[in-house]
């Protein structure tokens, strides 16, 4: 026995570090919420003590805690308590499910919530006459699962002013009927004229949302992640000073990295307050605002994602529209080039293949302005990449922020995707093999609540390239052929992006992502050896317990 005992110990498992001086191991010691040892179980036999608790894994496999590099946590909690569509994947289950809680909660002035998927709607588009019938007396205002749409009632557009005369905005669209009447579904920056007359969330639900969300995400592993859009003009939804607010009452046991949100039309006047908001979280524990973000495009399936050529029409023949760049070229060049120069890290959403392009020149001009830095960009989404383009993720040193949930053949790809993009731009999606094989750095993310944040789910797709078993919105046609499979990516390098990746992407690689002695216990217990299960069968795998600094955060020592 030695004085510095261990808090615990964990033993009989396997233990894959994540760490290239000792990639397995079948033990772990953890004391004073750090790793101690890490080896074989007899390395850990001198800090047992009389109050060290000893766990039997039983053969199975200890990871570093998951990190979610793309979520959305705070608006995912918040739709959680609502009227939450998520688990749901019909026209008839939606209407019912939100009926029933306009009937459940009657003081409710607005219905909120959201969750809903495109493909169970033609043309991906519900109408206001289905939410009418069901909730005749309040506004409602549903947001898609992707959240580049909204299904709005027609009371909801009445208090808004919203009509046949009302202009679509620069950055959205108004879905309308042959009339010009608006349908009941806003695109993209379409949804800010419904969501600017929604009462506000207050501090409160906001922080009671994260808190639903952190249980959520350390059940599935997930002890580190980046919120994708932090402030910004109301009427979004700012989750800064809950996260504050969490972090100083102790209540925040995850380690959150906050993207400030780049407001479109603002300019560099907003730098100022980027500058405050970073200061000040700059003494907290678990959370900080060292990021940028930038959404350049929109989606696909609205044909808002940005692309070099116009998408394809119903017949297949070019159309007259090719997807919006939220900011101009050069515009983004001289914005990333400030980010860059005051030590932030700038954050893109990116999906066409325009955009991406657009990203990539504008972090070239920032390396070009002010030299190498340490700031760790990254490009999420990265849906459709121009083969010309793939090799610059690398020389251009931007992270490849990847969702592989979405690189399968799901109706939303098949029925909403393809047919736009035609066979060409389709070979293009999500080429996580080709950027690895590149010599880019990957991290891993779900853009939760989009889709699941279940780590397992997301590694299912990115090595096999196919559906993960029971996934609610899938069980297409041709839902069980590889999508693309010359880009999947080894289970050892999936596992790696959700760990390593993302904890350099978040500047935590010096603390976690790894099992390593001296760093923070992250640590996430499955319920079997994923490296001896089939890999057929990833996406069935669970997480017994989650640790957060050496503290059970998920799950119980029997697991």
């Amino acid at each position: 026995m030695t004085a510095r005992a261990a808090d615990f110990v964990l033993v009989n498992g396997a233990v894959h570090t994540v760490d290239p001086t000792l990639p397995r191991a079948t033990a772990v010691a953890v004391r004073g919420g750090r790793i101690a040892a890490v080896g074989g179980d007899e390395i850990v036999e001198d800090l047992r003590g009389p109050g060290t608790e000893t766990i039997d894994l039983r053969g199975r496999t200890v990871l570093p805690g998951f990190q979610d590099a793309h979520a959305h946590p705070s608006g995912a909690g918040l739709e959680r308590s609502r009227c939450d569509l998520t688990e749901l994947h019909d026209r008839d289950g939606y209407l019912a499910r939100i009926a029933a809680y306009a009937r459940t909660h009657p003081a409710a002035e607005w219905i909120l919530g959201g969750g809903w998927a495109m493909d169970v709607f033609p043309s991906g588009i519900p109408t206001k006459e289905d939410l009418d019938r069901v909730v005749p007396d309040r506004p409602v205002f549903l947001p898609s699962r992707d959240h580049h749409s909204a299904w709005v009632s027609s009371k909801a557009l009445e208090l808004a002013g919203v009509d046949a005369a009302t202009p679509d905005p620069v950055d959205g669209r108004i879905e309308r009927d042959a009339a010009g009447e608006p349908l009941g579904t806003l695109q993209e920056g379409a949804m800010d004229l419904v969501r600017r007359v929604c009462p506000p969330d207050t501090l409160e639900e906001i922080a009671a949302g994260i808190l639903e969300a952190q249980r959520y995400l350390h059940a599935l592993g997930i002890t580190a992640w980046q919120e994708a859009i932090v402030g910004g003009e109301p009427p979004r939804i700012d989750c800064f000073d809950a996260y504050l607010a969490l972090d100083q009452s102790a209540r925040l046991t995850a380690k959150v990295v906050g993207a400030l949100w780049w407001e479109r039309g603002t300019g560099e006047r907003q730098l100022d307050s980027l500058l405050s908001r970073r200061e000040r979280a700059a003494g907290c524990a678990h959370f900080k605002t060292g990021t940028v973000k930038f959404m350049q495009d929109g989606v696909c399936e609205t044909y808002t994602a940005a692309m070099l050529d116009p998408y394809l029409d119903g017949e297949g023949h070019p159309s007259h529209h090719s997807g919006k760049s939220f900011f101009d070229a050069e515009e983004l060049k001289r914005y990333v080039t400030l980010v860059d120069a005051h030590g932030f890290q700038a954050h893109f959403h990116a999906i066409g293949d325009r955009a991406v392009r657009e990203v990539l020149d504008a972090v070239d001009a920032a390396r070009r302005a002010n030299g190498p830095t340490d700031n760790r960009h990254c490009a999420a989404h990265i849906q459709v990449v121009h083969p010309d383009d793939v090799a610059r993720f690398a020389t251009s040193g931007l992270v490849a922020n990847a969702q592989p949930l979405w690189a399968c053949n799901d109706p939303q790809m098949v029925e909403l995707t393809l047919p736009f993009l035609g066979p060409e731009r389709s070979a293009w999606q999500y080429p996580f093999g080709s950027l690895v094989r590149s010599g880019s750095r990957l991290c891993c993310g779900s853009d939760w609540p989009v889709s699941t944040p279940d780590v397992m789910s997301q590694i299912h797709v990115a090595v096999n390239r196919t559906e993960p078993p029971g996934y609610l919105y899938g069980g297409g046609a041709g839902s069980d052929e590889p999508f693309l499979p010359g880009e999947r990516i080894d289970l050892e390098i999936a596992v790696a992006a959700f760990t390593m990746g993302s904890a350099f992407v978040n500047h935590l690689e010096d603390e976690t992502g790894s099992i390593t002695v001296g760093k923070r216990a992250d640590l996430a217990v499955l319920d079997r050896d994923l490296f001896a299960s089939p890999v057929d069968e990833i996406g069935a795998v669970r997480v017994d317990m989650t640790f957060a600094d050496g503290a059970i955060v998920h799950g119980g020592s029997s697991g």
